[in-house]
């Protein structure tokens, strides 16, 4: 299981990563939807180097930044409000922590389940994005796995603050 633990660990730090990527992708595309814009509405439309799809772009790479940086940070970015808790005792603390990483694991499934079923029908009509046609199969696919390995994470969380002595590190 420690094992299994580090591994998947490691998967959700990749994962973090590349989230990471997708957050600059998403940080480029907007500055260089701006600054085509703004170098065409000081050139009356003379200079043209607009491009199709910034929005579009934007609104994916910001889906998947979330989506790919969860699993890993989920328990790693808790705010514990003392003022509630502060006399329950640490193995109190540690279950209510494992029940909102049961809702987390939750949330992940159900989007996921969700998710997995958009991909049946997206392939069924044909969709696609409104700008740059991609299908949206694709998208679909991948917002199933970043929302399995949430589910999967907050789960694995979860059941280490319930039959470990200790907050889960690896997963």
């Amino acid at each position: 299981m420690n094992s299994l633990s580090r591994v998947f660990g490691k998967l959700t730090l990749l994962m973090h990563w590349i989230g990471g990527v997708f957050l600059i992708g998403m940080m480029f595309s907007t500055l260089l939807d701006v600054i085509t814009r703004g170098l065409f509405s000081l050139t009356d439309g003379a200079v043209d180097w607009t491009f199709i799809g910034g929005v579009e772009l934007v609104k994916y790479f910001l889906l998947f930044t979330v989506l790919f940086i969860l699993p890993h940070s989920v328990s790693r970015s808790q705010v514990i409000v003392d003022l509630f808790t502060d006399h329950f005792s640490e193995r109190k603390k540690q279950l209510f922590e494992a029940f909102y990483m049961l809702c987390f694991a939750f949330l992940g499934g159900a989007m996921s389940y969700s998710f997995y079923h958009l991909i049946d029908e997206a392939a069924m009509s044909y969709e696609t994005t409104q700008d740059l046609l991609i299908p949206m199969t694709y998208f679909y696919g991948v917002a199933t796995f970043a929302t399995a390995m949430l589910f999967l994470s907050a789960l694995l969380n979860a059941f280490s603050l319930v039959f470990t002595k200790k907050k889960g590190d690896d997963a």
